[in-house]
């Protein structure tokens, strides 16, 4: 292959990375976590749907689109070689935290390294943002300034079916069966809840889920989402004395009585923490959504005690009053299970070397779909993908990055076939 060969596979590739990604961008798929349903959002099913009928159009098989939005489709081995299947996971759903609706990517081709400004006087600024000084002379991607812009984890679809394609146009590249995954409500926590594990014969996975290039995340927090439900007691205002226990009143007293050192805004690195996430609250009843974050189970625990010793506090200082806690898992630190299949972490740093990048391995403050399915005995350390403040309107998605994380997976591809990279 001659270097203007190699040149023209990197700008088609680039340029069907950079096609993907916007249009599936420009799909609402956010979910909702008041709903216990899955999908949580009706909206998913549009892209869903879309992605099913693309890997149809691509000729994979065995696709199949579950009642809960679980899309799982095979790219059939082309060697006769014994080699073992493995699996691509990316999630289609977006943050409830900003708007998703209506987004409209913004192409800031060779970035000239100035603040980017969008609309409603949303501003992405390098000098407060070190990692986007770092790609002056790149193609960046925002939002207009009014929504998020998806790249979690609409970037690591795009990579994914963008790899997909190169795999099939060029069978020349010999390579074992192949399980691409697609689901629904990672961001509320419950993505996972329903996966049907059966229907999946991988031996390892990676989920396409990260973020700065180069990041390699293969230990993420343990995760409870705790449920605090406040009893109060009503009686008309102007004949309370004595009688009225104002569950508002108890809610807020329980909150403040959380400890602030120990807060997400408080700590970074290894340091765990509680977040009051949302309080619904009427005289007589109030309910809050806790999220419990830790590396180390026991310290989470510790918490989820503390929680429950607060409650009882709280029903001392408001006699007639009740609290109730109720935590539940949402999922666990990956880390234990990777040195369960060490090839598959080597093969991802030699892959992400050949395709030019320096690794680090990164704590994920947060988790992904891959440490659910960790827990359901397939590994699954997470790849970068080029997005960057997630959650909020001034994230934004490098393109080089993008295509650096395509050629990773390729390059896994072939080094879990036996072949050089």
């Amino acid at each position: 292959m001659t270097s203007n060969d190699a040149e023209s596979i990197i700008a088609a590739m680039r340029e069907e990375i950079l096609k993907r990604f916007v249009r599936y961008a420009g799909i609402t798929t956010t979910s909702d976590i008041h709903k216990d349903v899955c999908p949580s959002t009706d909206c998913q099913w549009d892209l869903l749907r879309l992605l099913e009928k693309e890997l149809q159009d691509l000729g994979l098989t065995d696709i199949t689109l579950n009642e809960h939005g679980y899309l799982i489709a095979r790219l059939e081995a082309n060697t006769e070689a014994d080699v073992p299947v493995i699996g691509f996971m990316a999630h289609v759903d977006t943050s409830s935290d900003v708007s998703g609706t209506d987004v409209k990517p913004q192409i800031h081709e060779n970035y000239d390294g100035k603040p980017i400004v969008l609309n409603g006087g949303t501003v992405i600024d390098p000098e407060q943002d070190e990692n986007l000084s770092k790609y002056k002379g790149h193609t960046v991607i925002t939002a207009d300034g009014t929504t998020l812009l998806g790249a979690d984890d609409k970037a690591g679809v795009a990579e994914i079916m963008t790899a997909v394609k190169f795999l099939v146009d060029n069978p020349d590249i010999k390579h074992g069966t192949l399980e691409i995954i697609f689901t629904p409500d990672e961001e509320t926590g419950k993505g996972m809840d329903r996966f049907p594990r059966e229907k999946l014969r991988s031996v390892f996975a990676y989920t396409l889920d990260g973020g700065e290039e180069g990041e390699v995340d293969s230990e993420c927090f343990n995760a409870y989402a705790v449920k605090v439900k406040f009893e109060g007691r009503v009686f008309h205002l102007g004949d309370a004395r004595g009688r009225l226990v104002n569950a508002v009143t108890m809610v807020s007293k329980f909150v403040s009585m959380m400890p602030q050192a120990e807060s997400p805004e408080a700590t970074d690195g290894r340091f765990g923490y509680y977040c009051p996430f949302e309080i619904k609250a009427e005289v007589g009843e109030a309910e809050l959504l806790i999220y419990l974050r830790d590396f180390k189970l026991d310290e989470l625990m510790r918490r989820l005690e503390a929680l429950k010793k607060l409650a009882e506090a709280v029903e001392v200082m408001f006699p007639g009053g009740k609290v109730t806690v109720d935590g539940q898992k949402q999922y666990l630190n990956m880390r234990e299970h990777m040195d369960k299949i060490p090839e598959g972490m080597d093969y991802l740093l030699k892959a992400a070397a050949a395709a030019g990048v320096e690794t680090s391995f990164e704590i994920i403050r947060g988790g992904t779909d891959g440490a659910r399915l960790a827990e359901m005995g397939i590994p699954t350390p997470n790849i970068y993908t080029g997005g960057h403040n997630y959650h909020s309107k001034k994230e934004w998605a490098v393109l080089s990055t993008m295509e650096k994380s395509c050629n990773t997976v390729i390059n896994l591809v072939k080094l879990w076939a036996g072949a050089d990279v």
